[in-house]
């Protein structure tokens, strides 16, 4: 009787299952693939502040130091303005200054108390001018309040003795000095004004004058 076909394996195929089975039974004992580790989230800014501030405890209302500053003084800008043009405005024209510019005599000025000998050194320029105000080309109107405002920055600013040039009018309508004989009116109306003398030549000679302050820390001081 004849076997049938197909119902014998051959000896190859029985390695072929071997195999197999070997292959499945070492994968079975492989320890299973661990997914790839994800990176943990960061804490945000304000979790990490209350975890440094965790063991912190607040200070006693008492314990708390005043550190309040206190409020600038209120500055009244308009009295300042009221008081600067008050000023200005002291500075008057004098009622005659049309007779004063036909004298044509030298600028000088002197406030009883002030010693001889300071006048000669003011005359002979033995005093530093630490300032200058040059009024070429004002009217009348600006070079009063250019002087004003000159004169009271050189009060704040400690500056005794200083130069004003006032020209010699050549280019005036009638080729005289108006701002020279405006300008000593004004000047004898500064209580602040000790003297005054007119300017050597290196100086700027009869177009410019120079001016003695008092001390603004020391207004009773005689030079």
């Amino acid at each position: 009787m004849k076997r049938a076909r197909g119902s014998a394996l051959a000896p190859a195929s029985f390695e072929a299952l071997a195999r197999v089975r070997r292959t499945l039974r070492e994968q079975a004992s492989r320890p299973a693939p661990q997914p790839p580790n994800k990176p943990k989230p960061q804490a945000d800014g304000l979790l990490l502040f209350r975890r440094a501030v965790a063991d912190v405890v607040p200070l006693p209302t008492g314990n708390r130091a005043d550190i309040s500053r206190p409020r600038p003084r209120p500055l009244a800008r308009q009295r300042l303005r009221d008081e600067q043009q008050v000023l200005i405005d002291a500075l008057a024209d004098p009622w005659d200054w049309d007779a004063a510019t036909a004298t044509g005599e030298e600028l000088l000025f002197a406030r009883p108390g002030v010693p001889a000998a300071a006048m000669r050194k003011l005359r002979r320029g033995g005093w530093v001018t630490r300032g200058e105000l040059d009024l070429h080309g004002h009217t009348g109107d600006e070079a009063r309040v250019a002087l004003a405002a000159f004169l009271n920055r050189c009060m704040k600013e400690e500056r005794r003795c200083v130069r004003i040039i006032h020209g010699k009018g050549l280019g005036s309508k009638n080729r005289l000095p108006v701002l020279k004989h405006k300008l000593r009116h004004w000047l004898m109306q500064r209580e602040d004004v000790l003297a005054f003398c007119q300017a050597r030549a290196i100086d700027g000679g009869a177009g410019a004058v120079i001016v003695l302050l008092k001390s603004a820390s020391r207004p009773e001081t005689r030079p």
